[in-house]
């Protein structure tokens, strides 16, 4: 044990790390990613150790600022430094590795370390990799999704509370701001957490963002359902899946999506606001997630077996991922296609997908008989209740209930980008769509993204519009633009900037 200083540093790290001297730490017998344990007064924390020859001076001890919140009012005060032994869960990330199959109780050891920070990135990494190669059987899922529900903070709305999914890839896709509005008009309960995007062009929270605030606390959420029983909130904005945030943030960088991770990330979230009914959204097709349509089904009866195992019914829909939804790509943009849609004048591609989806939900809680839940979404839609069910919602998270589509600002620079050649449309490309409407600025600058005037199978002829660039500035424009003419996003004869206005 060592008495050192302790030294508070602007910094994060996204985890519980300290900063030691290099010969402190060789005092203490401790390497990089060792853990140690401090203790100030009565406060107590593990943290991670880095090593550093001139960021402390020997006797101190650096704090990032994950450790200084748990451990706040010991500035400048002595801590007592101790050698942590590391966790058990350590020898099952191991086992993980070597093939076994976990049980309950081991899962349940590595989440809690996760979210205690007790592991290292490398054992972290280590049990993100093991899951990849290995793989999980459903009941390792099943195991997964309590262990990551159990260290989170759930939120009770009583019964018959429904939710959805979608597992994404698709530019343009914000089914979900029609289909809670759908569902809450009828009666039934759907507090609807969402993600902001990673990276794509606008995440779910991104947009509904543009409309209303997104973040709010789990006493305010109550609240909300409780008055208008829906809402659409950001996830990060409550302590609903810790873990889950912790794993990927490794995944992320590595490019691994283990499918049991996957499938356990969503559903624990959806357990987690005590989701009775769930459908989630599958799309499928040639630059989407899941290529093959026999993947996509595979995908949806682990959902569904899973979904039997956590007392969550399940149901799924096999959609077409192969090009963007609707017109607008971009928070603003797919906010105004929202409204548009909502008073019947929106992008019909994305109004017949949302009532898929809402329509699969209405039958799933015994609202319509099976096959009828479609028209029943649609009528729902078509006669307004949708529309004012939103705008309360709207009112009910701080946002003007009486914004119209054309109140929305878009990015006053823009670019119509025409097509070289005349033929038909075989592909548009949803990945490389997203990188022109994100190199414009999309998510971070709401107003910015693109129009698209085309879709696959139409003919067109030279000089036709294939897409509107906006954003904010003239340089953002032109990278946007630069990046358009390079990539074949429509594969056509190519693409050309007309003009800059």
């Amino acid at each position: 044990m060592l008495k050192l200083k302790s030294k508070f540093l602007n910094i994060g790290a996204g985890r519980a790390v300290v900063l030691l001297n290099k010969d402190d730490a060789e005092e203490l017998s401790v390497h990089m990613s060792d853990r140690v344990i401090l203790k100030c007064g009565k406060k107590s924390k593990t943290a991670i150790v880095d090593l550093s020859e001139k960021g402390v001076a020997k006797g101190e001890i650096g704090l990032f600022n994950e450790v200084k919140k748990e451990i706040s009012g010991c500035k400048g005060r002595v801590i007592e430094v101790h050698v942590a032994e590391k966790p058990e869960s350590v020898q099952y990330i191991k086992k993980k590795l070597d093939g076994a199959e976990l049980k309950q109780k081991e899962m349940d050891a590595i989440i809690s370390d996760v979210v205690n920070d007790r592991l290292s990135d490398v054992e972290l990494s280590t049990f993100v990799a093991a899951s990849y190669i290995r793989g999980y059987s459903i009941d390792e899922t099943a195991a997964l999704t309590t262990a990551i529900f159990n260290m989170g903070e759930g939120i009770d709305f009583g019964n018959k509370v429904v939710d959805k999914h979608c597992i994404g890839g698709v530019a343009g896709n914000r089914t979900t701001l029609l289909v809670v509005p759908i569902i809450a008009s009828v009666g039934l309960k759907m507090p609807k957490t969402s993600s902001r995007s990673i990276t794509s062009p606008a995440g779910t929270a991104d947009t509904m963002e543009v409309l209303a605030p997104v973040s709010h606390s789990v006493k305010k959420i109550q609240k909300m359902v409780k008055e208008v029983g829906a809402c659409i909130v950001w996830t990060g904005a409550v302590n609903l899946a810790p873990a889950d945030d912790k794993i990927i943030r490794v995944r992320h960088p590595l490019s691994l999506d283990p499918q049991g991770m996957l499938l356990a990330s969503i559903m624990a979230k959806k357990k987690s606001v005590g989701s009775d009914f769930v459908v989630i959204d599958i799309p499928v097709g040639k630059g989407a997630k899941i290529a093959d349509i026999n993947q996509g089904k595979e995908l949806g009866h682990k959902f569904i077996e899973l979904g039997k195992k956590i007392g969550i019914e399940v149901d799924c829909l096999i959609t077409d991922g192969s090009q963007p939804i609707g017109i607008g790509i971009g928070p603003a943009l797919e906010a105004r296609d929202i409204l548009l849609a909502l008073q019947g004048k929106g992008p019909q591609d994305l109004v017949g997908k949302a009532c898929d989806l809402a329509g699969k939900l209405l039958e799933m809680v015994g609202k319509a008989q099976k096959g009828e839940g479609k028209a029943m979404a649609q009528e729902i839609l078509n006669s307004g209740q949708a529309d004012r069910k939103m705008r309360e919602i709207i009112k009910a998270q701080g946002g003007n209930s009486r914004i119209k589509p054309e109140d929305i600002k878009i990015g006053p620079e823009k670019a119509v980008v025409k097509s070289k050649a005349s033929g038909k449309i075989k592909h548009i490309d949803n990945k490389l769509i997203a990188r022109i409407a994100k190199t414009a600025g999309a998510p971070k600058d709401k107003s910015a993204g693109m129009d698209l005037h085309v879709s696959s199978g139409e003919d067109v002829h030279i000089g036709d519009a294939l897409f509107t660039v906006y954003a904010k500035s003239k340089e953002k424009l032109r990278e946007a633009i630069v990046l358009a003419n390079k990539l074949p996003a429509v594969e056509l004869g190519g693409i050309i900037l007309e003009e800059i206005e």
